[in-house]
C-alpha cells in the first residue's frame, strides 16, 4: 500500500503521485508519515521534505504551509515549492553563505526576523542539492 502525495502551490500542481514515505518539516520538527497514519493537519515550517517513491529519496525544498494527512492521502499546500532540478548548486551555496553572514550581522528585532526568514530559505534550497548528493 502506498501514500498518494499531492504537493500544490498557489499557481500549479508541483508533484502528485504515489510514495511509500514522506518526511515533512513541521514548526515542531521532522514528521515522518507512512501508510495508515492517523489523520492529522500540520503546519509546515520553511525546510526540505523528503518523499520516498520505489525505493528513490525525492528532497524538495518547502518554503512554508500546511499538510492535510488523510486516509493514505497526503495534501501539501506550500508559498513554494522547488526540486533539485530547479535549484542552480553554485547559486544555492553562495546565497546560503551570504544569509548566513546577514543573520549573524543582523541588529535590531525586524533585521533579525527578516535575516531569519532569508536563512531559512536559503538552506532548504541548499540542503536540497546536499540531500541529493549524499543519496
Amino acid at each position: 500500500m502506498t501514500l498518494q502525495v499531492c504537493i500544490m502551490t498557489p499557481d500549479r500542481i508541483f508533484w502528485n503521485d504515489q510514495a511509500e514515505e514522506i518526511i515533512l518539516p513541521t514548526n515542531t520538527g521532522q514528521m515522518g508519515v507512512l501508510t495508515n497514519h492517523a489523520p492529522l493537519i500540520t503546519a509546515l515550517d520553511i525546510g526540505v521534505a523528503l518523499v520516498r517513491s520505489k525505493m528513490e529519496w525525492m528532497p524538495v525544498a518547502l518554503m512554508g504551509g500546511f499538510a492535510l494527512i488523510k486516509n493514505n492521502q497526503v495534501t501539501i499546500l506550500v508559498n513554494e515549492a522547488e526540486s533539485s532540478k530547479q535549484i542552480e548548486p553554485e547559486q544555492a551555496e553562495t546565497a546560503f553563505t551570504e544569509a548566513k553572514t546577514r543573520l549573524e550581522e543582523a541588529e535590531g528585532e525586524k533585521q533579525r526576523v527578516e535575516a531569519t526568514f532569508q536563512f531559512k530559505r536559503a538552506r532548504a534550497r541548499y540542503q536540497v542539492i546536499k540531500q541529493l548528493s549524499a543519496v
